[in-house]
């Protein structure tokens, strides 16, 4: 991932949106084509990191491993290591996370009400 300097235009534009508008503000939390896949996946309960990526094959280690730890630092997915070998992992949503359930439920709703997998 390629990192922005703080003082830039762009960024400066990017901070001041998502601290105006709601939009804004939950797309730099969740945005992206993975981190709703993920979450809805971890919807079902916890997953090791091995089962996320059979859920998901389409992404790549670097991608599944940036954005469980993007969203870690977001505070909407608990890392859970047990201290034994091998080391056990587990991703679970935290509650914040879990309040965002409504919002992914809603968008399985919206696709299944198109008729997305009908075809």
């Amino acid at each position: 991932m390629t990192a922005i300097k703080e003082s830039s235009t762009l960024n400066a534009n990017r901070e001041n949106n998502k601290a105006t508008c709601p939009i804004s503000f939950v797309m730099s939390k969740i945005g992206g084509h993975w981190k709703p896949i993920i979450l809805y996946h971890l919807m079902s309960g916890p997953k090791r990191y091995s089962e996320l990526k059979k859920l998901i094959p389409a992404i790549t280690e670097k991608m599944l491993i940036q954005h469980l730890k993007q969203m870690q630092q977001e505070d909407l997915v608990i890392r859970k290591a047990e201290n034994i070998v091998p080391p056990f992992v587990t991703y679970s949503l935290s509650p914040e996370g879990e309040e965002l359930r409504p919002i992914l439920d809603a968008m399985v709703e919206w696709a299944f009400a198109r008729d997305f997998f009908a075809a």
